[in-house]
């Protein structure tokens, strides 16, 4: 048994997104699959401070790579990063992280657009994927937390696809109970970050919107803690 922490922030140093900046760059505004510096690479920066601050606040347990066939943890209580395999309500479906010790608990995705012409032709059907992604997961285990981050370049997101995005993920954002909806998530962050200085936006989303993304840990902790708190594995 062990006892329930805190969740760290997530946070990301300027250093750690300026070199998928000067990639996107040097690419034509845009980020390819193919590394150095690739989207996946990116979206791996975003999975792997999401799976340490949630392993510190489960009691800091590991945090493992799953097996991309196996429906069960290789350990009996950690956190899984990497592509790991659910059986939702609607459809398998592979997410990021994942901490499941006796079913799943909670279910995280990154997601990247990283071009302008693809946040215009692609934000819609990337709304799409979330409400399924969420509804897949929680008509199985109406428990679970669900959680997303969204990741743009500054320059990419625009009008009108700017406040309508922002607006979407506001709506499909902070489930606060398991009877709610199944398609909202628990949590959701909009991170919009400058390809030139590897800096986060810090005024959008406005510091009221529950997409900010200092705020998404809190939200993670909440329902957890709401859902779990003094049952097994915790004290």
């Amino acid at each position: 048994m062990v006892n329930l922490n805190p969740m760290p922030a997530i946070r990301f140093d300027p250093e750690e997104l300026l070199p998928f900046g000067r990639t996107w760059y040097s690419n034509g505004e845009n980020l390819g699959r193919t590394p150095p510096h690739s989207s996946i690479q990116l979206g791996a920066i975003f999975d792997s401070k999401v799976a340490n601050s949630l392993a510190v606040m489960l009691g800091s347990i590991p945090v493992a790579t799953p097996s991309s066939t196996s429906l069960v943890p290789e350990e009996p209580n950690c956190v899984e990063k990497g592509a790991c395999r659910i059986i939702g309500g609607v459809r398998p479906q592979n997410f990021d992280v994942v901490y499941r010790p006796d079913g799943v608990r909670f279910a995280f995705d990154s997601k990247t657009l990283n071009d302008k012409k693809s946040v215009q032709k692609n934000y819609q059907n990337m709304i799409n994927d979330l409400s399924t992604e969420a509804t897949t997961v929680h008509i199985r285990y109406p428990y679970a937390v669900v959680a997303f981050l969204v990741a743009i370049p500054t320059p990419c997101l625009v009008a009108p696809q700017r406040q309508a995005l922002k607006d979407t993920l506001e709506r499909l954002s902070q489930r606060f109970s398991p009877l709610d909806v199944a398609h909202k998530a628990e949590a959701i962050a909009l991170l919009v970050w400058d390809p030139a200085t590897g800096e986060t936006d810090s005024q959008w989303p406005e510091d009221s919107s529950p997409l900010r993304l200092e705020k998404l840990s809190d939200q993670i902790a909440r329902a957890y803690q709401d859902r779990y708190k003094g049952l097994p594995p915790h004290d």
